[in-house]
């Protein structure tokens, strides 16, 4: 089973263009599964075997969203094993992913946003140019809400200042521009201008090695920030990214113009920010009018 993973992974390179982070979590994934099945031949899994994995994975408490990625990356598997011939059967068609948790993604206040673009500098463990850096890491994430994967992916040819626009390469490399602001172009540029050469050259963003940051590094920088901080609050790159979107919103932008600067597929996966923006808004409302307040 283990070779006809393997061959799926480079398939999903090859043919489907998948980004590093969606390869890996398929192979750790697909790997735990074929732990789960130990001896067994995967000619033989069939959807009881599907169900007794996922309550194996209940019983370890995994959650529910994780569950359905896992069971998305063994339905593409069987898919493929029937597309080339391996395998007759797709047991996976007939199981159902479980429901959700509805699960409001965490959000910084607007005042620990601005507390955590400030961080860099007040306490500098490494050396200056790696403040600079992280500076220019924190105030790019917040300003245009990109991803992890997509900030260590920026090249400098992808920066127009004129236009203070940025190119970025998404999900399955689709391309979109986002607008990005004067303090985090002046903070890219501010760093860029005492990085030192060598390495990636075109990268934006790299290590001292010269190689460009990994997703795992960002996350690094912004937990260092957030302990420093004291900040109860979660931040992780994805953290900024729900606070861009939310504080977007709270001021009045267009949820179809957010869409486009997140580069969802889909207007619903945008729309959870506006659960936010109506729990903020019944916060206030309990808070200040009279027939609300609790005796």
């Amino acid at each position: 089973m283990r070779k006809h993973i393997f061959d799926f992974i480079n398939y999903l390179k090859s043919a489907r263009n998948v980004s590093p982070h969606t390869e890996r979590s398929y192979l750790s994934d697909l790997e735990q599964f074929s732990d789960f099945l130990g001896e067994t031949d995967f000619s033989s899994v069939d959807h009881q075997t599907l169900r007794q994995f996922i309550a194996h994975l209940l019983e370890l408490e995994v959650r529910k969203s994780s569950i359905a990625r896992k069971l998305s990356a063994i339905r593409a598997f069987f898919k493929y094993l029937n597309r080339e011939g391996i395998l007759t059967n797709n047991p996976a068609r007939l199981i159902s992913t479980p429901r959700k948790e509805k699960r409001l993604p965490a959000v910084l206040t607007a005042d620990d946003a601005q507390r955590l673009m400030e961080a860099p500098g007040k306490k500098e463990a490494g050396g200056h140019d790696s403040v600079l850096r992280d500076r220019a890491v924190l105030e790019t994430l917040y300003s245009t809400g990109i991803r992890a994967s997509e900030l260590t992916g920026m090249n400098r040819e992808d920066i127009n200042r004129h236009d203070q626009l940025i190119r970025i390469r998404g999900k399955r490399r689709k391309e979109r521009v986002v607008a990005v602001g004067r303090k985090a172009l002046a903070a890219i540029d501010t760093y860029l201008d005492r990085k030192p050469g060598g390495g990636e050259t075109q990268a934006v963003f790299t290590g001292p090695s010269g190689k460009r940051l990994t997703a795992r590094t960002v996350q690094r920088i912004l937990e260092n920030y957030r302990k420093q901080l004291g900040l109860q609050q979660k931040a992780s790159p994805h953290t900024l990214r729900h606070s861009f979107a939310t504080h977007m919103l709270e001021s009045g932008a267009d949820l179809r113009a957010i869409q486009e600067l997140l580069g969802h597929a889909s207007l619903s996966t945008t729309q959870r920010y506006t659960h936010l923006n109506l729990d903020s808004l019944m916060d206030v409302y309990d808070k200040a009018h009279p027939k609300a307040r609790k005796k």
